[in-house]
């Protein structure tokens, strides 16, 4: 009888792990990158900044690691277009910002990647900058 009282506990143990894994793990969905200012004039040395936000609150997440940046022409069909960027500190908490060359003018994409403190996952942006003369 034991055995039987000890395989439901078990079970129910591992039922609860399952749960609480698929829970974390939907929660990042719930972050999103947006820009702070969707155009930046084209040429050398270029800021765009960006805000981390917790989708559920509406609230500016800080201190989250950014582990992957790329920037290139890919909505005018130009992936071959990629620019070197650089981080650079923020100005508030839950903004991030880059340096980046705007070679010409035209669409540029901004992905991003990045971990969020105490989450399971991921964050993982595109976001469509456009480069004005």
């Amino acid at each position: 009888m034991k055995s039987f009282h000890l395989a439901r506990a078990t079970a129910a143990a591992l039922i609860g792990v399952a749960v609480m894994g698929m829970s974390a793990h939907a929660e990042i969905k719930n972050y999103e990158f947006q820009l702070v200012q969707p155009t930046v004039k084209a040429g050398a040395d270029r800021i765009v900044a960006v805000r981390l936000v917790d989708k559920t609150s509406g609230k500016a997440v800080p201190d989250a690691v950014i582990f992957s940046t790329w920037l290139d022409m890919a909505p005018d069909g130009m992936q071959e277009m990629a620019t070197k960027v650089t981080p650079m500190p923020g100005t508030e908490p839950g903004t991030y910002r880059f340096k980046a060359t705007f070679g010409m003018a035209g669409r540029w994409q901004l992905s991003l990647g990045a971990k969020v403190q105490g989450e399971t996952g991921a964050v993982e942006n595109k976001l469509v900058v456009t480069a004005e003369q």
